[in-house]
């Protein structure tokens, strides 16, 4: 096993936040792979972060961000346990990603549970139809309509969105990374986002119909 430096172990709590011990055992795990330790520290993050969001949040705080040009706005609820941590950096700056990520990727839903059975069933249906239509042999449709409803939830669920600044983690991996860092459940309540003229576009749609 190669020797694990002091400067090595401050480079991945300094990528990661984790404490000082977790990261050199991760780095030991590893073999000295930061990129592999940060793997390591992922997976154990997320277990760890499990058992805390059954934890009640009724704490947090409401974030806003208003992208340059005042022409696209959100407001998101974001909860957590106590009002200390509500008021820490941290837990401030996470909020305000979440309401980056809402602005620029526009989900349609928080998570997939929350999408209605008609919707589901008309993109399945799209789906199939494509797949039908591209010449695929009856017995993988189903497969394929599987895979693209996946990428389907990763479009319009917050929580299956890749994250705007590393898209290597899901907004919930991202989430469950700052329940484990900050040691209190976490957890996203709501949101809106507004963009100028959407609602005068759906009147019109309204009245046409």
């Amino acid at each position: 096993m190669p020797e694990i430096s002091a400067a090595l172990v401050k480079q991945l709590r300094d990528k990661t936040g984790a404490g000082m011990m977790d990261c050199k055992k991760a780095l030991e795990e590893a073999n000295g792979d930061l990129a592999e330790a940060e793997v390591v520290l992922r997976k154990k993050g997320i277990a760890a972060a499990a058992k805390r969001q059954s934890r009640a949040a009724r704490q947090g705080a409401i974030g806003c961000y208003i992208h340059p040009g005042s022409q696209l706005g959100v407001m998101v609820e974001v909860n957590c346990e106590t009002d200390f941590v509500a008021r820490t950096d941290g837990f401030q700056d996470l909020v305000h990603d979440i309401a980056m990520q809402i602005a620029a990727a526009d989900p349609k839903y928080l998570r997939r549970e929350e999408v209605p059975a008609a919707v589901l069933d008309k993109e399945r249906e799209i789906a199939r139809d494509r797949a039908r239509a591209e010449g695929k042999p009856e017995k993988v449709l189903e497969k394929i309509v599987e895979g693209r409803l996946a990428k389907y939830y990763e479009e319009a669920c917050l929580m299956d969105q890749p994250f705007i600044k590393d898209n290597t983690l899901t907004v919930d991996q991202m989430i469950r990374a700052n329940i484990s860092k900050m040691q209190e459940n976490i957890a996203v309540a709501r949101f809106t986002r507004f963009k100028v003229g959407e609602a005068a576009a759906q009147q019109a749609e309204e009245a046409q119909a």
